[in-house]
């Protein structure tokens, strides 16, 4: 039983590694894409949508009826999380550097672990804060952040922190779903949820929906596969499997993959502080595993 208990969270490990790598081409498409940033976080769930369905139709086809009662309302209190997330994440880009947004959003693994800690009474040892500290150093490094520096609006920093209590609360709440149901049922779900509220916020802000060529369809279609069905839906699988403090740190690994494609596809080179930064991140990540 204990070997089958190791052998399940390190799969549950590698998913979780697969996924973050699977959502950090996010920005990639987001760049490509040619309809507003909203309105491709929109067509990122939509498009989804669809064969979210048809998984949760065979995974679910041999089970006994009534063996897991839906949880709609905390799916759906899930989609509201992510949609907010998007939404705020984006507009705080917006109104301060990039640098500053991605930075504070990748402040989400303290508060899922004080989330973690005071709602689903999850413990952790000091050397898990350790590696926390070191991996949260290290995404400051990478993505070469200076809060509060020259350039920034306090809004957009304000924004760009409550763009982690967002993803904090959606993780949370996946990870109390995750007790009882499929993860085709939480992705169909939440990410419905999520659509229904990107879709008037996108033309609320008078963003450009339909892409205006065939290749514009194809990153959008490359960004529900690659980002929403395959990455997003290998982290919630995992996080049924390992603690939600550390799935949260783990998932800094995303803006190291992120930097390096980046720097693969569009010559974003790094500066030798930022390489040091994602190898703070990746030890981090070691530490904070030790420390669960």
């Amino acid at each position: 039983e204990l070997d089958m208990t190791e052998r399940r969270s390190s799969m549950a490990l590698i998913a979780l590694f697969a996924g973050a790598i699977g959502i950090a081409f996010a920005p990639i498409f987001v760049r490509l894409s040619e309809v507003g940033p909203v309105a491709t976080a929109f067509w990122r769930l939509l498009l989804a949508l669809p064969l979210l369905a048809l998984w949760m139709a065979l995974q679910e086809r041999g089970r006994k009826q009534g063996a897991a009662r839906p949880a709609w309302p905390m799916a759906v209190l899930a989609g509201l999380f992510f949609a907010a997330d998007l939404a705020v994440w984006h507009w705080s880009i917006r109104l301060t550097s990039v640098a500053n947004a991605t930075f504070l959003a990748n402040l989400a693994p303290v508060a899922v672990t004080l989330g973690a800690w005071v709602l689903l009474g999850e413990r952790a040892r000091p050397v898990f804060f350790a590696g926390m500290l070191l991996s949260l150093a290290g995404a400051a490094l990478l993505m070469g952040a200076n809060v509060g520096g020259p350039g920034s609006v306090l809004l957009g920093d304000g924004l760009g922190m409550l763009t982690a209590v967002f993803y904090a609360g959606y993780q949370l709440c996946v990870k109390r779903l995750r007790d009882t149901q499929s993860t085709a049922r939480i992705m169909f779900a939440s990410g419905a949820a999520c659509a229904t509220v990107l879709l008037p916020l996108a033309l609320l802000m008078g963003e450009a929906i339909l892409p205006a060529s065939p290749a514009g369809w194809g990153v959008l279609l490359g960004l529900a596969l690659v980002c929403q069905l395959a990455g997003q839906g290998l982290i919630t699988w995992a996080v049924a499997h390992l603690p939600a403090s550390f799935s949260s740190v783990s998932l800094l690994l995303q803006p190291v993959a992120a930097a390096g494609f980046a720097w693969m596809l569009f010559g974003e080179a790094l500066a030798a502080l930022q390489w040091f930064g994602a190898a703070a991140v990746l030890a981090g990540i070691w530490l904070a595993r030790r420390g669960t």
